[in-house]
């Protein structure tokens, strides 16, 4: 398939377009490089020995949407752009609503009008909210989020459910995925967060290398066993992988589908400290801080309906997530280099 990858020189994305290319796809990117670097899309490319199209434009900017589809034709479309990180919600919502809401509305116009019906929307584990069961599978209530990321991409599920009962010709995979980490085990491709990383293996990364001088845990008075937060770490490659089964299998099996990918073990901010350490020789000083506006204390989901519908599973450990990421910042120091 042609596939356009919104968002595709970012994180995830860049990490996409390799898997995509190795599994004989197309792959065009836009981004407007506001958390993205064109070195990415470019190593992404030589990763799968192929070649990434990429096209500097904004989802807020109709017209540059237009200019994208003009390149295609394109069979489909994987979102990630928008804005991702919790605490810069609830300081920016307004922000995050405009950006996240409007540039997903834009680009489901523009499929329209252009005939293409086919869209991976990388979703989150957020819209869970504090959730009511762990694991979190499918049929856990969404009625609220947490935080205003996570209400902009329950939003957006909604929407893209109102627009696929207008047009049921329209193919969905929302796919709501726990914590990415990790980097590819080439380490030319990885997190490269500005500023101090909202997410904890960069920041531990960024302490390991000498880049920070100690990592800020936030909060260790959760009603957790070790007092910290517990999340379900999944290797981005892992969810690279992920979006290509989600794409193939609308493809053959087409409405509106909607699964959780995650490994289905839960992590503590402790255990990955200790996880880091032992993967690495590491060792990781840390300070306790308070806790950080908009986290809940638990979240790792039952990710048997993406094994059992796509036949995809997380095949990497924490400790594989660890060493990945540690090459990534060993090889990259202070992340991607200017163009």
């Amino acid at each position: 398939m042609r596939v356009l990858l919104t968002g595709g020189a970012g994180y995830i994305g860049s990490h996409t377009a390799t898997e995509l290319l190795n599994a004989g796809h197309d792959v065009t990117v836009v981004d407007n490089l506001a958390n993205g670097s064109r070195v990415a899309v470019r190593r992404a490319g030589r990763l799968a020995n192929g070649v990434v199209a990429f096209h500097e434009d904004d989802l807020l900017d109709t017209r540059g949407i237009e200019r994208t589809f003009e390149a295609g034709p394109f069979d489909a479309v994987v979102h990630f752009a928008g804005l991702k990180a919790v605490g810069e919600s609830v300081a920016e919502p307004l922000r995050y609503y405009r950006i996240n809401l409007t540039s997903t509305m834009n680009l489901v116009e523009t499929m329209l009008a252009q005939g293409v019906r086919h869209l991976v929307f990388s979703s989150s584990a957020t819209v869970y909210g504090d959730p009511e069961r762990v694991p979190i599978d499918e049929t856990c209530a969404v009625h609220d989020a947490s935080n205003p990321y996570g209400r902009t991409k329950l939003f957006l599920e909604r929407i893209l459910e109102d627009v696929v009962r207008a047009h049921p010709d329209m193919n969905v995979a929302r796919l709501r995925y726990f914590n990415p980490a990790g980097a590819h085990p080439s380490g030319d491709i990885g997190e490269d967060p500005s500023g101090i990383p909202n997410n904890l293996l960069p920041y531990v990364t960024q302490v390991a290398v000498g880049r920070r001088d100690i990592l800020t845990v936030n909060g260790d008075d959760y009603p957790t066993p070790d007092g910290t937060c517990i999340r379900d770490y999944l290797h981005v490659t892992d969810l690279a992988r992920g979006h290509v089964a989600a794409l193939e299998k609308l493809a053959t099996h087409p409405g509106l589908v909607t699964y959780n990918l995650g490994t289905g073990r839960g992590q503590s901010v402790y255990e990955v400290i200790r996880a880091y350490e032992r993967a690495t020789g590491v060792e990781i000083p840390f300070r306790v801080g308070p806790r950080r506006a908009g986290d809940i204390p638990t979240s790792y989901t039952d990710p048997s309906l993406a094994e059992a519908e796509l036949g995809w599973r997380a095949e990497k450990t924490i400790e594989d997530i660890c060493r990945s990421a540690h090459e990534w910042q060993t090889r990259n120091p202070t992340g991607y280099p200017e163009d």
